[in-house]
């Protein structure tokens, strides 16, 4: 991938993965699909191929993600579901032509319509938040205790106290300040 672009973090969720595409929401906020050919590159990964993205599917694409955030944003701290969201949450769900199939080694894999539009695939992306937000899946949602990320992810943990998006960026990132602050004598950064 090009270095003008910042690297995706991908994580096992799709939803939340997807929301993941715009990290530092509350710093230096990181655009991760700055452009439709980026969109069609982190669909790839996810197994969800397109043959293009255009600008107006790419606008789609950011206003579910942000959809996506706001909702699991609300389910994580058990707060209501902002209607706003939902209905695009909704929308791109009932849009999308996908349906699941099984490979031979026993996994689902989303096939999209024949065209291979963004539509189906943000399709899948909405009908994976629906699952994740209403609970069908082992597991909770949760926010990521660095101040300035604030990410909703999906804790799989077998103790569900998970504190971080992602241990190798946030995690770390606060470990070393924790760190660095003690050997200073000044308050650790807030978690």
């Amino acid at each position: 991938m090009p270095a003008e672009f910042p690297d995706f973090r991908l994580g096992t969720v799709l939803a939340t993965s997807f929301t993941g595409t715009l990290s530092e929401r509350h710093g230096a906020s990181v655009e991760r699909i700055p452009v439709p050919h980026r969109l069609v590159d982190w669909l790839a990964v996810y197994g969800l191929v397109v043959d293009s993205c255009t600008a107006g599917q790419l606008d789609l694409a950011r206003e579910l993600r942000e959809s996506i955030h706001a909702a699991a944003t609300a389910a994580a701290l058990q707060d209501a579901l902002p209607a706003p969201a939902l209905q695009v949450i909704n929308d791109r769900s009932a849009e999308g032509r996908a349906a699941a199939v099984l490979t031979p080694e026993g996994a689902r894999q989303w096939r999209l319509g024949p065209a291979s539009r963004v539509e189906d695939a943000l399709g899948v992306i909405a009908a994976d938040a629906i699952s994740v937000i209403a609970g069908e899946r082992d597991g909770r949602l949760a926010l990521c205790a660095s101040p300035t990320c604030r990410a909703a992810f999906f804790d799989t943990s077998q103790s569900r106290t998970r504190k971080w998006c992602d241990m190798n960026t946030c995690g770390n990132r606060q470990k070393k300040a924790r760190f660095h602050a003690g050997r200073r004598g000044t308050p650790a950064p807030a978690e």
